[in-house]
């Protein structure tokens, strides 16, 4: 197995165990472009559920914030889209991980 293949790949994996730390220091770290371009789709991809966050931060202070005794609407929905777009990420990762192993 190719050292390019396992590191860009351990990229993807990180999502599990490293989150975007791995990917940035492999960035850094490594001189081969293959590796440095999916160590930086890696990273932009572990990314990506950080961008809602500041919804449901928003929904959480005005729901319980406003509403008395009324259903937290607002944080249910930001709290589902963000478990949506957590679950497509990590599967993409997955996919993108398998891919690179698996490419001649």
């Amino acid at each position: 197995m190719d050292t390019r293949k396992v590191l860009s790949s351990l990229c993807y994996f990180s999502i599990f165990f490293a989150g975007f730390l791995f990917p940035l220091v492999v960035y850094f770290a490594t001189g081969d472009e293959v590796t440095k371009t999916h160590a930086k789709k890696s990273l932009l991809s572990h990314l990506i559920p950080l961008i809602p966050t500041p919804l449901f931060v928003v929904a959480v202070w005005y729901d319980f914030a406003s509403l008395q005794d009324e259903v937290p609407a607002f944080t249910i929905i930001s709290i589902v889209v963000l478990m949506l777009i957590w679950i497509v990420v990590i599967i993409w990762n997955i996919v993108k991980g398998v891919k690179v192993l698996t490419a001649e």
